[in-house]
C-alpha cells in the first residue's frame, strides 16, 4: 500500500505538470507522463532495459505471472487464492496451467497422511 500511495502522489504531480494535456478518463493507475495508457511495446522495451541493467536474463512480462503462481504453489498457497490473484476465470484454468508444480505437493500430502495414520499408510 505504501508504494501504491507513493505512486499516486507522483502521478498527481505528473497530472499537475501536464495541465490540460493530462488524459486519464478511466483513472488508470499506471500511465504515461500525460495520463494515457502505456503502449505494450513501450512497456516491454522498458522492462527489457530494466532486466538488462539488473543483469537478469531476458524474460517476458508474462513469465512473471508464471513465476508468481509457481512460488505461491510451492509455498502451499491454495489454488483458489492463486486463481483469484492471477485473475483466472476458473480454478480449472489455474490447475491445468500450473499442475506441473503439484507432484511435490502430492508427495508431501501423502507423507502427512501417513503420519496422521500413525505410519500405517
Amino acid at each position: 500500500m505504501k508504494v501504491l500511495k507513493e505512486h499516486r502522489a507522483e502521478q498527481a504531480a505528473e497530472r499537475l505538470a501536464a495541465g490540460s494535456a493530462w488524459n486519464n478518463p478511466h483513472g488508470l493507475v499506471f500511465t504515461t507522463h500525460i495520463g494515457t495508457a502505456i503502449e505494450p511495446e513501450n512497456l516491454y522495451r522498458h522492462f527489457r532495459a530494466v532486466c538488462e541493467a539488473a543483469g537478469i536474463r531476458r524474460v517476458r512480462l508474462h513469465d512473471l505471472r508464471h513465476t508468481c503462481a509457481t512460488i505461491l504453489l510451492a509455498q502451499g498457497v491454495d489454488t483458489r487464492t492463486i486463481m483469484e490473484i492471477l485473475g483466472h476465470s476458473t480454478i480449472v484454468l489455474t490447475m491445468n496451467t500450473y499442475a506441473h508444480v503439484l507432484p511435490e505437493h502430492q508427495a508431501t500430502a501423502l507423507d502427512k497422511l501417513e503420519k496422521a495414520l500413525g505410519g500405517l499408510a
